[in-house]
């Protein structure tokens, strides 16, 4: 008993570490892999010198991972700037103005300002709701309220919520939801993603929890 009971504590210490490091050595690897294509293409069209230098900073590992940090915080606050901004807004009219590339672009750049903005309120919101039929409870996330015709249709009083699946939250169910059916959870969105991917195995606060459904 005892032999099974240590070697079932080694794997609760040892598996989160092992999983956490290999997911951080694949997108180090990914990233860098990135880099040196990008080197490669550059080193074609370069002088010598330059293609030499360029081959001595593909070999250093992690350098592609300290590129893109510091791409994304240059990037950042230039666009947090007066000119940044205009100069992006320009862009974004181009951008918008080509065939197909304006499809992709719109749509991605409508999702990624919902979910990353500091205004918005998508995921930001843990839910209880009933699904896929009454009686039958789970977490889900409200990612906004309908808008446009939506909204016209359907009235006032109705959540955008999104209801991901177990264990793989990335995929899930869209729903438009009346608010008298919903339930607000005193739960972060990382303790209810945790809760979700683990199956139920790792609960967030069981208090919220309680508190929320003996009030409904």
């Amino acid at each position: 008993m005892s032999f099974k009971k240590y070697l079932l504590a080694g794997l609760l210490v040892w598996i989160p570490l092992t999983v956490t490091v290999w997911l951080l050595s694949w997108m180090v690897g990914s990233l860098d892999s990135l880099f040196r294509s990008v080197l490669a293409a550059l080193s074609k069209i370069s002088p010598d010198s330059a293609t030499v230098l360029m081959e001595e900073l593909g070999q250093i590992h992690g350098l592609g991972v300290i590129l893109v940090v510091l791409t994304l915080l240059v990037t950042g606050a230039f666009a947090s700037n007066v000119f940044g901004k205009w100069w992006l807004n320009q862009m974004g009219k181009i951008f918008t103005g080509i065939p197909i590339f304006k499809t992709i672009y719109t749509s991605v750049k409508k999702v990624s300002d919902t979910l990353f903005s500091g205004k918005g309120n998508a995921f930001r919101q843990t839910l209880l709701v009933q699904y896929p039929r009454a009686g039958v409870w789970t977490l889900a996330f409200q990612t906004g309220e309908p808008t446009g015709e939506v909204e016209d249709k359907l009235g006032d009083g109705f959540v955008s919520v999104y209801v991901p699946t177990t264990p793989n939250p990335t995929s899930g169910f869209f729903l438009l939801m009346p608010k008298s059916e919903v339930i607000e959870l005193d739960v972060s969105v990382d303790e209810a993603l945790t809760y979700i991917i683990s199956m139920g195995a790792v609960a967030p606060d069981a208090t919220a929890l309680s508190n929320s459904k003996s009030s409904s």
